[in-house]
């Protein structure tokens, strides 16, 4: 039975620019988690509250591309 909660490799320069807005806006952490929560409702998917803010305080400060695709993927769910 295929995983329900797989969710797709977002491009590369979709995650960039998230990633970069999230470092350089100067958001606090519920507003960084609004704008993760509306990158991934723009493209379909749900988002667990609490998943969103945890996976924004794990990547203050930054990560890799690869890391925030796991992050996004854990946070998300396919509606």
């Amino acid at each position: 039975m295929a995983d329900e909660r797989r969710i797709e490799k977002f491009p590369m320069v979709e995650l960039a620019g998230l990633r970069t807005e999230l470092l350089q806006s100067g958001m606090d952490s519920w507003q960084a988690a609004e704008l993760v929560t509306t990158f991934l409702s723009g493209r379909g998917y749900g988002a667990d509250p609490d998943a969103v803010r945890d996976l924004v305080e794990r990547l203050d400060g930054g990560c890799s591309l690869d890391r925030m695709q796991r992050e996004l993927e854990r946070a998300a769910y396919v509606m």
